[in-house]
This record gives structure tokens, C-alpha cells and sequence, in this order.
């Protein structure tokens, strides 16, 4: 056991002790059953995410009775705090989707507010879902103290005849139920089946993404983010993380040491590789903005252009996260990309190692046994997947997700919904045609508020067997599930009166993932004499959390963060 005394001791822990001023402070620490040498020790909060509400945190309250353990047998005082959720997979088509990036905010709150109002010395986050991971990331880098982020671990696949299932897989069967290729049997099977138990979202969707790239940034430990909810061996990750957290407090190790341009460079690289969510491009904008790290969309495209698809994973390929896991894992990708000269092997991590030294006794190349990991000189694609559209249609920039497709462009005319409910039933009713390009606007930041995910309308065109050849253009987001002939993050968004606003049914759009083009086939002129007679709509709320996230998000070009003043 770690004597307490030889411990860094930087913030509340002095701050408590610090003569007899302080003794109200102590007061309040002796009713938590506190003694007078626990005031010597490092307070070290626990941001626990642990919830009901969902599967993917449903698991999380054993790890941090770990990391609680750990923490003080190395000497420290853990203080534990909550940390909210919300399910995307649960909220999905509904209004209560709308406060999901919301919650994104409110987390990263959360961790601010807990770990600088009670003036900690280091945090361990632990979350699952999809935005508890930046949210958690922004909080610690905002507190700018010694931490460490703690993985819920993904789901285990379903099963039915003889099919892995996921949460997509539900989706999807909606929509092939809808054009009759599925019984109502079938449907309310793989609905029962789709999700065996606690974790995460099973493919490389965005909760898988972002604990992935955390793994690469180096603010996770190796290994950790691709683990299992259900398996033991996160347990021990997270005794092992509490642990690595005492050392970096010891060396004053904090988030912005290790989080710069670099290090971003090497998270969104492994995004690009293991094929992850169009939501690390929104998300990486706001984890940069937060640790003062200049990054745009044209950085994403840099990245992009230089870095292979190495993994064949869901959505758009093969195999979930806990197969990449058995396969190797985030270090085997990294090790591939280092080799190549992809990623930055001096980039300093939270182990107080480099990425180099961490990958040192990572083989070079992957197992012959697997086929989840290519290696560098037979990828999936030889650029990555997540690509940046400018033109007419988005001066600011779009976000399409352009692997696996076999027609990388389409021309059609414009089919336009401000609503994403309007837009479901326009599928599953069969009014959307091959050739189409549907346009779901008014979902943006602002707009939405809180850039809903169009999960529902984009499972039912893949599963009425319109994935390819239908075009979906929105403001608002997708799903870390979604693949398809699909652009998001559409900037400036319909509600500021961008000229996704200008487009009227019928107007011909090219979506183009070769040249990097999404345009409306309309001149400048005629679009300026719709702007005239174009009037902003009213706020879809005045009160409470939406409003104020409408009335403060930026733009999804700049993360949709509420501070950027």
C-alpha cells in the first residue's frame, strides 16, 4: 500500500487543512466518518454514470466499487458523484432523442462542477452510453486535473436463427417488416433477442467509437475500451485505472498534457480505421474546443485522406467490438498505424508511457487466425470513411459516411420533411422511391433542438431496401448504426437560415463522396429570392434545458458547443 504522505498533494486536500479557518470545512468531511489523517490524503473524485435507465450503464456500479476500492488502498479518498444519461437507442424517433447531445453538455457540467467545486486532487469518470464518454471528457479537461476515463464495456451480440443481432438489427427489421420481407414474428423475436444483457451498443457505433479513440488519445488504459460489460476482466481495468490515477497524481500528470493537437491526431486516425460513428467528428470538435486545442472539419479530411479502414466492423461491415477485442484489440490497430507512420508514437498517455512504449510488445502485424484486423497492405479502403462535403448545400461543411457504398454519388430530386416523424412514415408507407433524396431539416443545434439522430427513418429505408439508392441529407445527426447514402451535421442548419432552409420539394440535389460535393442544382439568384421570403421559425422552446442549449449551441461545424464565445 502507497503511503499517503509521499502523495502530490496539489488542491482540496491542502485546501482543507489549512489552519484553523478550515475547520468548518473538516466538520463536514468528520460526519462522512472522515479522520484526521484522511485531510493528508489526495481527495480523488468518482464521476459514477451508473444508471437503470439504461443497459449500457445498467453495469457500471461494480467498476466503481472497484475503482473506490483501489483508490483507497492506494492511499486516496474517493468521493463519488453521479453522473446522468440518457438512451440514445431508447429516446431514438422521439422527442425525448433531443436531449441527448443536451445531456452531453450536462455532463461535462457535472464533471466540472463536482471536481472544482469540491476542489478534488484527480477523477476517475466511468460512463457507457454515447455522449457519457465526451461529456466525460470535456468535464475532466475543463477541471484540467489528474484523470482517467473508465469504459461501461460493450454488449454481447444477440442471437436468432442463427444471426448475431444488435441494436441496429431492430431498426432495420422495422423497416423490413413494413415492406413485408419480415413476419410479425420474426420482428418481435429479434426485438426480444437484440440485446442479451448490460453494455454498450455492440458494433463500432458511437459509444464503441469514442471509448476506442479515448483508448488512443491516451486517456484510457490499452485494451480497456473494447472489453465486455459482462466479462470480469473490466473489473480489473477499472482497479487498474483507479490505481494508474493515483500515479498521475503523484506526477501532476493532467488531461491537457496529454490531449494536444497529436494526440487528436492519433484518436482520429483509429476512427478512420476501425470505421467508427460520424459522431467523433462533431464530438472531437468539442473535446478539442475544451482543451484549447485549434481543430476544424478540414482537419478530419487531412486525416482521412492518409488513413486506411483496417477493420471490418458494424455498421458497415462484418463484426462487433468484442470481436475486435479478441482479435487484438485497439493496441493491435495502433501498432499497424504506428508502423505505417499514421500515429504519433511520443504522444504521452495517462500510464505516464508513450504511445510507442505502450505498444512496444504489440505485434506488428495482425494474427493470421482473424480476419476483423487487416493489415496495412490489404485494408477495407485505403482512405477513411468519414468524409467532409462542402458546396452549395453546406458552405460551412457536412458529414457523410462514404465506405461500403457502391454508388458513391446521386442526383435526385428533393423529397422535404422538417420533421423526422413526417419523414418515418413517408418510408414505411412506401412513398420514398429509389432515386429520391430526402431532406430533413429544422434538426440541427439550434433547430432541433439537440440535433436529434435519424436512426428510425435511415433503419427503414436500409431495411425496405433503399440504402443505397435513396440519398438522406439532414441538420441534425446520425446514429453511430447508421450507413447508408447519408449526410448529417449540414452547416448552417436550416433554423439559422442556412439554404437547407431554401430547398423546396422537387429541387434536384447531388450528393457527391468522390468530390467531396453536396450541392443544390439551383442558381444563387433563385436561392436568394427564396431567402427574402424566408422567416426563421419560432423556438420550439422557451424554458428549461432545450431552450437554453438553442439559444447557446454553435454550429455543427464547431462541435455545437455552448461556449464558444
Amino acid at each position: 500500500m502507497t503511503d499517503p504522505k509521499t502523495l502530490k498533494i496539489n488542491r482540496r486536500s491542502a485546501n482543507i487543512t489549512e489552519g484553523k479557518s478550515r475547520a468548518p470545512n473538516r466538520s463536514m468531511y468528520y460526519a462522512m466518518g472522515y479522520e484526521k489523517e484522511d485531510f493528508k490524503k489526495p481527495m480523488i473524485g468518482v464521476a459514477n454514470g451508473h444508471s437503470t435507465i439504461t443497459p449500457c450503464n445498467a453495469g457500471i456500479q461494480r467498476l466503481a466499487d472497484a475503482a473506490i476500492d483501489a483508490i483507497e488502498t492506494a492511499g486516496g479518498n474517493a468521493q463519488v458523484f453521479g453522473t446522468p444519461t440518457i438512451s440514445d437507442g431508447m429516446a431514438m424517433g422521439t422527442e425525448g432523442m433531443k436531449y441527448s447531445l443536451v445531456s452531453r453538455e450536462v455532463i461535462s457540467d457535472c464533471v466540472e462542477t463536482s471536481v472544482q467545486g469540491q476542489w478534488m486532487d484527480g477523477v476517475v469518470v466511468i460512463g457507457g452510453c454515447d455522449k457519457n464518454m465526451p461529456g466525460g471528457m470535456m468535464g475532466m479537461l475543463r477541471a484540467n486535473v489528474p484523470a482517467i476515463y473508465v469504459y461501461g464495456g460493450t454488449i454481447l451480440p444477440g442471437r436468432y436463427k442463427g444471426q448475431d443481432l444488435n441494436i441496429v438489427s431492430v431498426f432495420e427489421a422495422v423497416g423490413q417488416n413494413a415492406a413485408g420481407n419480415l413476419s410479425d414474428e420474426d420482428l418481435e423475436e429479434i426485438e426480444r433477442r437484440a440485446i442479451p444483457g448490460t453494455g454498450s451498443c455492440g458494433g463500432m457505433y458511437t459509444a464503441n467509437t469514442m471509448s476506442s479513440s479515448f483508448e488512443a488519445l491516451g486517456m484510457s488504459l490499452p485494451f480497456s475500451s473494447t472489453m465486455a460489460s459482462p466479462h470480469d476482466e473490466i473489473v480489473g481495468s477499472a482497479t487498474e485505472s483507479a490505481r494508474v490515477l493515483i500515479e498521475a497524481v503523484k506526477k501532476d500528470l493532467k488531461p491537457r498534457d496529454i490531449v494536444t493537437k497529436k494526440a487528436i491526431e492519433n484518436a482520429v486516425a483509429l476512427t478512420m480505421a476501425t470505421g467508427g460513428s460520424t459522431n467523433a467528428v462533431l464530438h472531437f470538435l468539442a473535446i478539442a474546443h475544451a482543451a484549447g486545442v485549434e481543430w476544424t472539419l478540414d482537419d478530419f479530411e487531412r486525416i482521412r485522406k492518409v488513413t486506411p479502414v483496417l477493420c471490418d466492423l458494424k455498421p458497415s461491415g462484418k463484426y462487433l467490438a468484442v470481436d475486435l477485442h479478441k482479435a487484438g484489440g485497439i493496441p493491435q490497430v495502433m501498432k499497424i498505424l504506428l508502423k505505417a507512420g499514421l500515429v504519433h508514437g511520443d504522444c504521452m498517455t495517462i500510464t505516464g508511457k508513450t504511445i510507442a512504449e505502450q505498444l512496444a510488445d504489440i505485434p506488428d502485424e495482425p494474427r493470421a487466425d482473424q480476419d476483423v484486423i487487416r493489415p496495412i497492405s490489404k485494408p477495407m479502403y485505403a482512405a477513411g470513411h468519414l468524409a467532409i462535403l462542402k458546396g452549395n448545400l453546406s458552405p460551412e461543411g457536412a458529414v457523410a459516411k462514404i465506405t461500403g457504398l457502391k454508388n458513391p454519388t446521386i442526383t435526385g430530386p428533393a423529397r422535404v420533411f422538417d420533421d423526422e416523424q413526417s419523414a418515418l412514415k413517408a418510408i414505411l408507407d412506401g412513398k420514398i422511391v429509389a432515386g429520391d433524396v430526402m431532406i430533413l431539416r429544422y434538426l440541427g443545434p439550434k433547430g432541433g433542438p439537440g440535433m436529434p439522430e435519424m436512426l428510425a427513418p435511415t433503419g427503414a429505408l436500409i431495411g425496405a431496401g433503399l440504402g443505397e439508392s435513396v440519398g438522406l441529407i439532414t441538420d441534425g445527426r446520425f446514429s453511430g448504426g447508421t450507413w447508408g447514402m447519408v449526410v448529417g451535421h449540414v452547416a448552417p442548419e436550416a433554423a439559422v437560415g442556412g439554404n437547407i432552409a431554401l430547398i423546396h420539394e422537387g429541387d434536384m440535389i447531388t450528393i457527391d463522396a468522390i468530390n467531396l460535393t453536396l450541392d443544390v442544382l439551383v442558381s444563387d439568384e433563385v436561392l436568394a429570392e427564396r431567402r427574402t421570403k424566408w422567416t426563421a421559425p419560432a423556438p420550439r422552446y422557451t424554458r428549461g434545458v432545450q431552450a437554453k442549449f438553442a439559444f447557446n449551441a454553435a454550429s455543427a461545424s464547431r462541435g455545437a458547443v455552448l461556449d464558444n464565445f
